[in-house]
């Protein structure tokens, strides 16, 4: 079933809000992670891991999901589709697994800002916990630099079950 011209326009424009909208608020937190890493300041670093906390529970995981949704609507709803053309397989697959990765290091997030709120900073965990959520928060940007690059250039290549489609649609009848 295909959308019609006006909300596929919509669902567009809120899959392109939402991944971009991700993509800022990663990068936040990537600078947060690397200021509460390299910070001497404890102020600073008990401030840093409770804001990356809030920004990754209320935030991040709201705008992955919201990407999640409106890139199946998209696929689902447009002649692209979801298995016809390799690109918007991994641009979903890619996705997914950045909002398995997040969801698993949820509880990562949640203990440094636990860490970095009590009285005497435990500097050894709460330092290997800022060195993780560093090397994940750029990961998770890298990864999901690709789905934005896929949908700009739009590779090439269908699927065996493109293909086939493809084939149907030009089979006389």
């Amino acid at each position: 079933m295909m959308m019609s011209s006006a909300l596929r326009k919509f669902a567009l424009t809120a899959h392109v809000i939402s991944s971009v909208g991700l993509l800022g608020s990663i990068a936040a937190f990537l600078a947060l992670a690397v200021a509460g890493l390299i910070s001497r300041d404890a102020q600073i670093v008990r401030a840093t891991y409770p804001a990356m906390d809030l920004i990754a529970r209320f935030v991040i995981v709201s705008l992955m999901l919201a990407a999640l949704l409106t890139g199946l609507i998209q696929s689902l709803g447009t002649p692209w589709g979801l298995f016809r053309h390799y690109w918007v397989l991994v641009k979903l697959l890619l996705t997914a697994f950045a909002a398995i990765v997040l969801l698993a290091r949820m509880k990562l997030i949640g203990y440094a800002a636990l860490l970095a709120t009590e009285m005497t900073l435990p500097q050894a965990e709460l330092r290997q916990a800022g060195i993780q959520l560093v090397v994940h928060a750029a990961g998770g940007l890298l990864v999901l630099l690709v789905p934005a690059i896929l949908s700009v250039y739009k590779p090439p290549g269908s699927t065996g079950y493109g293909l086939q489609r493809r084939n149907e649609r030009r089979a006389p009848s």
